[in-house]
């Protein structure tokens, strides 16, 4: 064995992924690297970490010393204060998007922050054209890490061009393979009872995007002059598959085959096998094909393995097929062409020497990427690594002051949530902690509920669905299709107990059903909520509050998330805003930077309806209108004290021109207001003193408020309704708690969504 560099500190190596037994991969690729480093550098402590995407976990072996769940982003950070206090030296991270939970997979962020060792990300995906969040995730990974590898050139390429990152940072090392010798394809046969037989072989987890259609339908081509013709598809159907989509692709396959006529050379192995088996596989192919249908692949391990044991490769020119094949080493045929499939298996099928030269050149080429030459060009990456952050810790601080470090959110806690919630909906008001059955329901509360399981699930609580149906069923039944509104009060016996709902509750619930078709993944829901929100956002514009407007109007963003091009939704958009904007045009003026005569309740929801028809609208001047009141706001509700903590305008005669600004009763959907709305500034901005506004705003449930008292209960998960002059009122009704969960939840989505765009 070879031993480290000489003068290596890197005791102990954590990897970050997925690991056998999960199926998948990413999962092969990290187990072979972990085991390849160990083994190399026997004087190196390897452990492992990886991400759960169930509950029930994998029975995983020894090396595994902490398990992530894919959903829980409180895991993330349990992860990073395991590594932090267990004398990690440098953490190597396998990047894929699908693996991590939140948005883009941006849960990670939380762990990658907080860790104070070398970091070193393998990326086995790197978007030409990522979106928005993919964006963000992808460059905060890349700043937060010291070395990027890449397995290919297109890669580093990507990394250069779309996200700016220095050719210095970017190691290119190539996916590992088995060492295998070469073997001529005969020798394996018998394993599988093929001997005589001409086999092609396509291998990995089973889903659409493979293309394998396109070889069964060059079959009856192949066949024709090679009867002995068998194709082996090995692989079991990718999980997330199973679990979305059942067996559908792969009986699409059988059924193909079977029309076909070549039903009789089609072979399925549905499993996942170990790399002994598959070494057999791949020995007993003379053609091996990936089929891919798209070109968006950077990396691929199946064809690296297949490559590396000197096999005759046929591949669509993905990215890394086209680079990995290059110099005769396989042959490319364009994507969706069964014809040219079959020509060219059948020119190879031809041609023996033309074939084994293809494979000679391959298996060559492939003795750099034995596992034992990556483990020791990954090992000199991490040295790197080391050796760079070394100097820069020489440099600068080494870690992060307080003030730039993000404020500690308390757990999540959905007690009380739970506790005001039964087969109806949600309840109203408590009396204390007790829910109030005399006061009933209305669609406003429940239309908050709905919101705060849409957050829920984005953040990958499995409540989030089970509630949403329940409130969403509250809502669906509080539609009056005649007049396009809502009811909104019902009592205990479930009778409306008026005829039309306020403006209110109608662009309140317009703003949860969108979010709901943005954020949830649930089909059901979305299609309930969007059959909903399309036959409710008529009624809006014979609305008369500015409220109801930027309810209405952020509901029309978020829906426009996902149905950007719905016309309909942008002509409401226009008109609410040339509403909104014409107000504060109305009544902007010296001192009074607002679109009334009066600050009332929800107040910060104007100025963060401004900001988001700024961008969707593409109009500066709504833009700084939003900031501009936002501004003026956050300075009026801030206390004149050192540190100046927040104080919303009091509901017991809130705030009239001219007039005196009410100091109580402090309401706590003021918080949240103000808390959503400067989360959005910020992202908007990228000025870190949003950021911390949201921060204020939201210190104010935990005590940092006039009388220095809590009005979170961390017993309950439940929220004060309010704080009066000399105490906070102990009712823990729906509205009070459900702005605390908003704003809690908004929170630990800007930590990873937002923390892209800065350290804080």
């Amino acid at each position: 064995m070879e031993s480290g560099p000489i003068g290596s500190t890197l005791g102990r190596i954590a990897f970050i992924g997925n690991y056998l037994p999960r199926q998948c991969g990413i999962a092969t690729f990290m187990t072979d690297l972990c085991e390849a480093v160990a083994d190399r550098y026997p004087e190196t402590s390897c452990i492992a970490l990886p991400v759960n995407d169930t509950d029930a976990g994998y029975p995983y072996p020894s090396r595994v010393r902490f398990e992530l769940t894919e959903k829980d982003i409180e895991s993330y950070r349990r992860a990073a204060d395991f590594l932090n206090i267990n004398d990690v030296d440098l953490v190597c991270l396998q990047h894929e998007y699908g693996i991590f939970g939140g948005r883009a997979g941006s849960h990670i962020l939380a762990l990658l922050s907080e860790l104070r060792m070398p970091i070193v990300t393998t990326l086995h995906t790197v978007l030409r054209d990522p979106d928005p969040d993919q964006r963000r995730v992808m460059e905060r990974i890349a700043e937060l890490s010291d070395r990027l590898v890449v397995m290919s050139e297109r890669g580093a390429e990507f990394l250069r061009d779309v996200y700016g990152v220095s050719p210095d940072k970017i190691d290119i090392i190539p996916h590992g393979i088995p060492d295998v010798p070469f073997m001529d394809p005969s020798f394996h046969k018998d394993v599988f009872g093929v001997e005589g037989k001409i086999v092609l072989l396509s291998f990995g987890l089973l889903s659409a995007s493979k293309g394998i259609e396109n070889v069964i339908a060059a079959l009856p081509a192949i066949v024709a002059k090679y009867p002995n013709v068998v194709y082996f598809i090995l692989g079991a159907t990718h999980p997330h598959v199973i679990q979305q989509e059942g067996e559908s692709y792969r009986l699409s396959l059988q059924w193909l085959a079977e029309e076909k006529g070549v039903a009789g050379h089609v072979v399925f192995f549905n499993r996942f096998v170990s790399i002994d088996e598959l070494v057999d596989f791949i020995g007993a192919a003379d053609i091996y094909l990936t089929p891919y249908l798209n070109e968006a692949q950077i990396t691929s391990g199946t064809l690296a393995y297949t490559l590396g044991a000197g096999r005759a490769v046929i591949s669509t020119p993905y990215w890394y097929a086209e680079e990995m094949l290059a110099d005769g080493r396989g042959i490319l045929v364009p994507f969706n062409d069964p014809d040219a499939v079959a020509r060219e298996v059948i020119g190879l099928l031809d041609e023996d020497s033309k074939r084994h030269a293809m494979r000679k050149r391959a298996y060559l080429y492939g003795r750099s990427m034995i596992w034992p030459e990556v483990a020791k060009r990954y090992f000199e990456s991490f040295e790197r690594a080391r050796v760079e952050r070394m100097h820069f810790q020489q440099s600068g601080p080494v870690v992060k002051a307080l003030d730039a470090r993000p404020a500690e959110l308390p757990p999540l806690r959905l007690d009380h949530m739970r506790h005001m919630t039964d087969a109806t909906g949600m309840l109203q008001h408590s009396i204390f902690t007790i829910p109030n059955f005399h006061e009933g329901y209305t669609t406003d509360d429940n239309a908050r509920a709905l919101l705060v399981s849409g957050l829920l699930e984005e953040l990958g609580y499995a409540e989030g669905t089970e509630l949403a149906s329940r409130y969403l069923a509250f809502i669906s039944y509080a539609f009056d299709a005649e007049n396009g509104r809502f009811h909104n009060f019902m009592d205990y016996e479930r009778r409306w107990v008026e005829e039309e709902g306020s403006d209110d509750s109608l662009g309140r619930t317009l703003w949860a059903l969108g979010a709901v078709m943005a954020r949830s993944g649930t089909a059901a829901l979305q299609s309930m909520t969007g059959r909903l929100f399309e036959q409710a956002l008529p009624a809006i514009l014979e609305t008369t509050s500015p409220r109801a407007w930027a309810f209405a109007l952020i509901g029309i963003h978020e829906y426009s998330r996902r149905f950007a091009g719905d016309r309909r939704a942008s002509q409401v958009r226009d008109e609410l805003a040339n509403r909104l904007a014409g107000l504060y045009a109305a009544h902007r003026r010296e001192g009074w930077l607002w679109f009334e005569d009066g600050l009332t309740y929800c107040n910060a929801t104007l100025p963060h309806a401004m900001l988001l028809c700024g961008e969707s609208m593409q109009d500066p001047a709504m833009t700084a209108a939003g900031l501009e009141s936002l501004a003026w706001l956050a300075d009026l509700q801030r206390a004149d004290t050192p540190g100046g903590h927040f104080v919303p305008v009091g509901s017991n005669g809130f705030y009239r021109y001219g007039g005196e600004l009410a100091r109580f009763d402090q309401q706590p959907i003021e918080a949240q207001a103000m808390v959503s709305a400067s989360l959005e500034a910020y992202r908007v901005t990228g000025d870190r003193r949003w950021n911390k506004e949201a921060h204020r705003a939201f210190e104010w449930f935990l005590g940092r408020n006039d009388l220095n008292l809590p009005i979170y209960d961390p017993t309950t998960g439940g929220c004060r309704d309010g704080l009066h002059p000399d105490r906070p009122n102990e009712n823990q009704g729906a509205e009070s708690t459900l702005a605390f969960l908003q704003a809690l939840l908004e929170l630990r989505l800007a930590e990873t969504t937002l923390l892209s765009m800065d350290v804080r």
